[in-house]
């Protein structure tokens, strides 16, 4: 079956099925259908014929499960799938119309409220978001407006432009709130073996204009936390000397649900009374698929009551605070779903298990000699490696490319400043990604080692290489 036209004009169509929408497609017809690539085609097609055209042509995409880049979950069970397709139809604005499906989300933030230890979890305030691009966003408009509302009286002014403090590690999704929402974004470089952020550059870059220190808890770059306590210390310390109460957001898009799980001892969240606000991502190792996250404050004093709206809708007084109107619900459905079916200990077994595999799996990696390994997948199930000293045939390019030939999606990029000389390869490790896929991976990593050692040198690098992989 043909999928596209060569050309997007309006070339002469063959004939297609005159059936009614929900008709069977004569064979022969369906058959001989091309519908055009640019353009609606001029009638209607079977249903069958529709699905093999889309069908074929994802076909091309890589296999999710293969897929060593993404944090974005791509296993979930059959039952999930069944009431995310239940929920598929429901818009999670109309929360007069579909009460049940908000008292779900508002169940959700009351556990991540208990997870994260806030102070009064009934208390706590958040939302359901599409991803945690979206909670950022949130997180970094209430740091604004409450700054904006302590500093009335010189803002807007210029000599009040708010500043954000974080590390060059951050999502792209920070500096695209800088720039949406004219904020400066001050970052700390990398330096040396450290590649995230340092308390005490972090409490030095802040000023009266400061609105907010933004923590990583799971770095893209290798998977390694930030470390918020400390960081929590040092604005602390600020304060002390100057007066400067500068609150911290924990950006938990990964690490919000691993380390209440594997790592309990670690104090991150609302236990320290300076953060304001955690996000994390469902659709990561909240175990749900795309797209849901969280945004969750500790108090109704953290989110300014003027950025939540209230609208009259379909004959409710409905408060929002979210960027987005409509969206499905079924993601909501699927991690209260999750949250019932796993439970603390689900939760504790499975990230383990990714967790383990990651930490095997670096192992073997740092034994093959060819690697060094910057970070072991000890703290989120991540790590990332680069080419050992003396190997100079080949690098972490050549090493992304020739995987792909087997399938295997693994990324290669470059560090921020100020490590840009630094290149190398990242593995996640999700649920889904067993101990035995871990060991094909290894067979076909070992097998083109021998065909690597050969070149002379590596092949070169691609001329658009992305800083990282942020999803």
């Amino acid at each position: 079956m043909a999928l596209h036209k060569g050309s997007h004009g309006r070339a002469p169509q063959r004939g297609y099925s005159v059936n009614p929408f929900y008709g069977e497609a004569d064979p022969v017809a369906g058959m001989a259908l091309e519908p055009p690539r640019g353009r609606l085609p001029d009638g209607p097609m079977s249903p069958h014929a529709a699905y093999r055209f889309v069908h074929d042509e994802l076909m091309l995409d890589g296999n999710a499960r293969l897929n060593l880049a993404t944090f974005v979950t791509t296993w979930m069970e059959p039952q999930a799938g069944v009431v995310m397709a239940e929920c598929t139809d429901k818009n999670m604005i109309d929360k007069d119309e579909y009460p049940r499906t908000a008292e779900l989300e508002k169940r959700c933030v009351t556990m991540l409220a208990d997870l994260w230890n806030a102070p009064d979890p009934a208390a706590a305030i958040g939302c359901s978001t599409t991803g945690s691009s979206e909670a950022c966003m949130l997180a970094g408009l209430a740091f604004k407006r409450r700054w904006a509302l302590r500093n009335a009286d010189r803002y807007p002014s210029a000599e009040a432009r708010p500043n954000l403090v974080m590390g060059t590690n951050v999502q792209v999704c920070w500096e695209k709130f800088c720039n949406f929402w004219e904020v400066e974004a001050r970052q700390v470089p990398m330096e040396g073996e450290r590649f995230h952020l340092d308390p005490e550059a972090a409490a030095a870059l802040c000023d009266e204009n400061t609105i907010g220190v933004v923590t990583v808890l799971g770095s893209t770059f290798d998977g390694s936390y930030e470390p918020v306590a400390d960081v929590c210390a040092a604005l602390d310390a600020l304060r002390e000397r100057t007066g400067l109460d500068v609150p911290v957001h924990v950006d938990g898009a990964s690490g919000a649900m691993i380390a209440p799980f594997l790592d309990e001892e670690l104090v991150w969240d609302f236990r320290l009374p300076r953060v304001a606000s955690i996000n994390t991502s469902g659709h990561k190792y909240g175990l749900v698929y795309p797209g849901v996250g969280w945004a969750l404050w500790r108090d109704r004093e953290a989110l300014p009551e003027e950025l939540v709206f209230r609208v009259n809708y379909l004959g409710g007084d409905m408060p929002t605070f979210a960027l987005n109107f409509s969206r499905p619900g079924a993601q909501v459905a699927a991690q209260y779903y999750t949250f019932l079916r796993l439970g603390r200990d689900g939760f504790r077994a499975v990230q383990q298990n990714a967790r383990d595999v990651a930490c095997s799996l670096s192992g073997r990696i740092g034994e093959l000699g060819e690697f060094r390994l910057l970070t072991r997948g000890d703290e989120l199930p991540v790590f990332a490696f680069t080419t050992a000293e003396g190997v100079t045939g080949f690098d972490v390019f050549d090493v992304s490319r020739r995987m792909r030939e087997k399938g295997w999606l693994v990324p290669a990029y470059t560090f921020p400043p100020h490590r840009e000389d630094l290149s190398v390869l990242r593995i996640v490790c999700r649920n889904g990604f067993s101990m035995d896929l871990a060991d094909l991976f290894m067979d076909d990593l070992a097998a083109l080692l021998p065909e690597l050692r050969k070149q002379r040198e590596p092949l070169g690098r691609p001329e658009k290489v992305a800083t990282a992989f942020h999803h």
